[in-house]
């Protein structure tokens, strides 16, 4: 039986990277021999000027019949559909590796893995405003937590066997201090340490290849990935995946750029590592490993955008990591 591959092209840029990445999806799955069942949907920014609203019911029902989602980044509606696709579906981990690649300058020599809780705190979206008071709810869970720690759990094992925990007790003492709590309960048996998350901060540039496995929660795993993939070498470079029990969707880490827009200068990097994730989550290593060979072998040919130094369009970069595969 195929996968059901539900493909967004997304906002800006979007349809330009996920162009690039299809090229590389296809190579890889026809030399490894993975069969999809590929659908296109419209949702964002585009599809909300054009059908007035941001996640149509037509693509919403083939995002509940896929396998797994491909999707470009979404402009200003991405609550209406990255969140709505993270929510519906209960992707509650989200994966985000960060390592530096061959010929891209980076800050320091960085190698970890991000999981972040992808459900929970004050991203469920619970805000009031009372007169001239605003409110947003921090939500922790003691099963969401447990989930996404034991997702940590099985990247370390892969790994080193060391998670650092981060959060800010010190002061949310009921929340923060729940999810570190429970965090280390389930981690027991591996190295685990702990650390407030503007350390970490501080850390992650100062001496980065300190961590391994990083386990936070929503809002601190979204700013600190940005930051560690900067120091990788930009955020053009870093992917992610949203993972649930049964589904799972794709993405590269970086918004939409509309000021690159159609201009064939966007990096598709990050959206073609996400295919390599996706494939590794399909269970088909083999794919995924050679698609991040590829992307290694195409930056130490100087086939690379702009932005890292190169002179390549987008479209390039993709058929160029498509033609070693």
């Amino acid at each position: 039986m195929p996968y059901r591959l539900l493909v967004i092209p997304g906002d800006g840029i979007g349809p330009e990277v996920v162009e690039a990445a299809m090229h590389v999806i296809r190579a890889a799955a026809s030399r490894y021999g993975v069969e999809f069942e590929i659908k296109t949907g419209e949702a964002g920014d585009v599809a909300l000027r054009k059908y007035g609203a941001a996640m149509p019911q037509d693509v919403l029902k083939l995002a509940d019949a896929a396998d797994v989602i491909f999707k470009g980044p979404i402009g200003e509606s991405a609550y209406d559909v990255t969140s709505l696709i993270r929510m519906r579906y209960t992707l509650y981990a989200n994966i985000r590796p960060v390592k530096n690649l061959p010929g891209v300058p980076a800050v320091k020599d960085i190698d970890c893995v991000f999981v972040r809780e992808n459900v929970e705190d004050v991203y469920v979206g619970a805000e009031y405003k009372v007169g001239g008071v605003a409110i947003a709810l921090k939500v922790i869970t003691e099963q969401g937590t447990r989930r996404v720690a034991r997702v940590a759990r099985r990247y370390a094992e892969a790994r080193r066997r060391k998670v650092t925990v981060v959060h800010k007790a010190n002061v949310l003492r009921i929340t923060d201090g729940f999810f570190r709590d429970v965090a280390l309960e389930e981690l027991k048996g591996l190295e685990v340490d702990q650390m407030y998350v503007d350390a970490a901060a501080m850390e992650l540039v100062r001496n980065p290849a300190r961590f391994d496995v990083v386990l936070t929660t929503n809002q601190y795993g979204d700013i600190l990935t940005d930051l560690a993939a900067q120091v990788a070498g930009g955020i053009g470079l870093a992917p992610s995946g949203n993972i649930g029990d049964y589904k799972a969707m794709f993405e590269p880490v970086h918004g939409a750029a509309f000021d690159i827009a159609g201009r064939g200068v966007a990096n598709p990097i990050a959206t073609i590592l996400s295919a390599a994730l996706m494939f590794e989550w399909l269970g088909r290593r083999d794919a995924a490993e050679a698609i991040r060979r590829a992307v290694e072998k195409s930056l130490e040919a100087g086939i690379k955008t702009p932005d890292i130094g190169g002179r390549s369009s987008t479209i390039e970069v993709g058929k160029y990591i498509a033609s070693i595969l």
